[in-house]
């Protein structure tokens, strides 16, 4: 099971883990959703391009090691923290789909080439 420290621990604050190994933290109210989460995410990580991108919920079951479910972009954040708060879910930044042609991301958008690399590169 996932740490305690994973779940919502202050009140409409939900925090992102990302491959790099920060933690960013988004304050949300009621209209929230998890599109605008990846906007602010695109800014704060300076990403031209979020296509490949996508915020998903990692959990652990007796059954299986990790699992991870992808987050609709009209999701409420409220709800998806609702649904997850007691069941020692994460939730990451991390890259939903392989680009077709990697160089072309590469020569579009650095920064996202770097975060797709970082997490290619080690694994996860």
């Amino acid at each position: 099971m996932l740490k305690k420290e994973a779940l919502l621990l202050i009140p409409n604050v939900l925090k992102v883990f990302l491959e790099n190994g920060q933690i960013k933290s988004f304050t949300f109210d009621g209209r929230t959703t998890v599109k605008d989460v990846m906007v602010t995410l695109q800014d704060r990580l300076s990403l031209r391009h979020i296509e490949h991108f996508a915020l998903v919920l990692e959990y652990s079951s007796p059954e299986q090691s990790h699992r991870f479910l992808l987050l609709q972009d009209k999701q409420p954040l409220a709800h998806v923290v609702q649904r997850t708060h007691y069941h020692g879910m994460r939730c990451l930044f991390r890259v939903s789909f392989f680009p077709k042609d990697p160089v072309e991301l590469l020569r579009r958008d650095p920064a996202a080439f770097e975060y797709l690399y970082i997490q290619v590169g080690t694994g996860q």
